[in-house]
């Protein structure tokens, strides 16, 4: 089927819905779809190959939205996903929840029961609709054949407008049938930007930062979103103010700027934390100042109680949402730094705080040093934080690197750090593991040209090691780098420090990961002394198919917990257990 010329756009047209839906999916410029195919949607499917999208099969419709919640995060266009009505779109709940928590956009096509049945609990049947209102920005239902596009339109339009995933719901009878209806382009239903925000918000804003004496900038991902890291350099050299990322948006400002500090949040930059800490004005652009991400680490309660707040958002529920603001500007990242940063010139001159400057220079530097010196320790049989380091080392500038959840995986929040956007791709607030290996193929999709790297856990690599498969099968040359300890370390590292090491449930046994890699018909290297790292990661990097690394880590190294306010020594009454009490200890 051609696609609709646009002579046509302006006129109903006779089609199928099948055909309504792929060819609003053309005009968006959807070039694949993921997730596994289903008797729901075929009437579809059948139409995707002529009309130019590639239909990419995973192994588990979970990654399948992983793999689009990176794609987009590196591409800036909504991915899209799509399985068989009732478990096929079950499977997805907790990678669309990571999207809507990561502020992705996505389109999940949710085929659902047939409108004849709908009621006596068919053949996997589901209310689909339910199941995922509280973890989407919109669940658009189709009520009839002729409003299929139309809902694909709002689909679309919410998801971009709210950033986030968004579900369109179909009853499979849906997809036949007759309707007329427009073809249209994006921007007859949808705008992307908001603006730079509110002239008396930017005004005060400006004011703020121009009387500030230790004014710090936050960048998070609004601003990778935006592409506004440069209108953030403009203000951070204006003020010589520090930037610091966002949590786990260690590519929101460009490392090796001389005013970069680093990440804040779990794992993050000291450098950043004690900068922050003595913060007068903060300047938060682009990022919900989320609360994981802000909490006291390396016990430094960092960030700082009495400063003014400059919080600058796309959505509105996001500004004073954790942190009370004393401005609040509701726009796009770039837009809104450029005219805070036109304000500040006509307030100002530039003039480089050389004193700030050494300070800063000075808190990078005691940090990298220890960073360095912390992964030099021995470890039996390696160190994962030498791991790291090596890795950082290695990686060329535009390498992509996803992350997983986990105590080593997160600890890579130190070690990773780039110069480039749209390169650090973490599973985020969330928090769920099995989250790095999908994404790094949606990236690879997305970029085909950059490396790609996943840095995961052997517990969370057992969530997502069948898709070594598709990468396989889909000639993506994706490299899994899999820090193997043994353990559920996060949960392990609570079991040390409140629970008298008490181990259940955390030690794992696993396969030799390189071997499986191998057998799936990728390649596979175990690694198990230092000195092999950078040749592993090498090869790895310069290999042109999928690629596992088997890195054997020690499991006695671990990172601090995640959340030392949310577990307390463990107290007993009853008898049976007062010797797990500890006071008995």
């Amino acid at each position: 089927m051609e696609k609709v010329e646009n002579v046509l756009k302006k006129q109903k047209i006779r089609m199928t819905p099948s055909e309504a839906i792929v060819e609003t999916l053309v005009a968006e410029g959807v070039e694949h779809i993921s997730g596994i195919l289903g008797s729901a949607f075929m009437d579809m499917l059948d139409l995707l190959p002529t009309a130019g999208i590639e239909f990419i099969p995973v192994r588990h419709e979970q990654n399948a939205a992983h793999m689009e919640d990176a794609f987009s995060r590196v591409k800036g266009k909504a991915g899209v996903v799509i399985g068989q009505n009732g478990p096929g779109i079950t499977n997805m709940v907790t990678s669309v929840a990571a999207a809507n928590m990561a502020h992705t956009p996505m389109i999940v096509i949710s085929p659902s029961a047939g409108t004849p049945s709908i009621g006596w609990d068919g053949f996997q049947e589901c209310d689909q609709v339910s199941v995922f209102e509280s973890i989407t920005k919109s669940t658009v239902k189709v009520t009839h054949p002729s409003r299929v596009a139309d809902c694909l339109r709002t689909a679309f339009r919410i998801a971009y407008a709210e950033r986030g995933p968004v579900l369109f719901d179909i009853p499979r009878d849906y997809f036949y049938g007759e309707v007329e209806d427009y073809i249209l382009e994006p921007y007859q239903y949808r705008i992307d930007s908001r603006g730079a925000g509110s002239p008396e918000q930017l005004d005060k804003a400006a004011e703020l930062l121009s009387r500030a004496e230790n004014p710090v900038i936050i960048s998070g991902r609004g601003t990778v979103d935006a592409d506004g890291i440069e209108s953030v350099k403009d203000i951070a050299e204006h003020l010589t103010a520090p930037v610091a990322n966002s949590y786990m948006h260690n590519d929101s400002f460009p490392a090796d700027h001389p005013l970069a500090v680093g990440p804040i949040g779990y794992m993050g930059s000291k450098a950043a934390m004690n900068l922050l800490k003595k913060a007068d004005v903060v300047l938060a652009i682009g990022t919900r100042l989320s609360v994981f991400g802000t909490l006291p680490c390396y016990d430094i309660d960092y960030f700082p109680k009495q400063a003014n707040i400059i919080q600058v958002d796309i959505n509105p529920r996001n500004i004073a949402r954790t942190h009370p603001v004393e401005v609040g500007v509701i726009g796009d990242a770039r837009e809104a730094s450029e005219e805070i940063f036109k304000r500040l010139k006509a307030k100002m001159s530039n003039s480089a705080n050389h004193s700030r400057l050494a300070e800063v220079t000075s808190e990078k530097e005691k940090w990298n040093e220890e960073l360095i010196s912390l992964a030099m320790e021995e470890g039996k049989p390696i160190n994962p934080r030498r791991a790291l380091l090596e890795l950082s080392r290695a990686l060329p500038e535009n390498a992509i690197v996803t992350s997983d959840i986990g105590n080593v995986s997160s600890t890579a929040n130190a070690y990773m750090t780039f110069t480039q956007s749209r390169k650090h791709i973490a599973a985020l607030t969330f928090g769920n593991c099995g989250f790095a290996y999908p994404a790094a193929i949606g990236a690879k999709i997305a970029e085909p040209d950059c490396p790609v790297v996943a840095i995961v856990g052997d517990g969370a690599w057992g969530m997502s090691l069948h898709e070594v498969s598709t990468a396989v099968e889909q000639n993506i040359p994706v490299v899994a780098c899999v820090f193997n300890n043994g353990a559920w370390s996060a949960e392990k590292k609570n079991q040390v420090d409140f629970y008298n090491n008490r181990f259940v449930g955390s030690d794992i046994e696993g396969p030799d990961f390189a071997e499986v890699a191998k057998s799936m018909g990728a390649n596979g290297i175990r690694v198990e002394r230092p000195k092999d790292l950078n040749q592993a990661f090498e090869t790895a990097l310069a290999s042109d198919k999928p690629t596992v690394l088997n890195i054997h880590v020690d499991g006695t190294q671990l990172a601090p917990p995640f959340r030392k306010d949310a577990l307390n020594k463990p107290e007993r009454l009853l008898d049976k257990y007062s010797h797990l009490d500890h006071r008995n200890w």
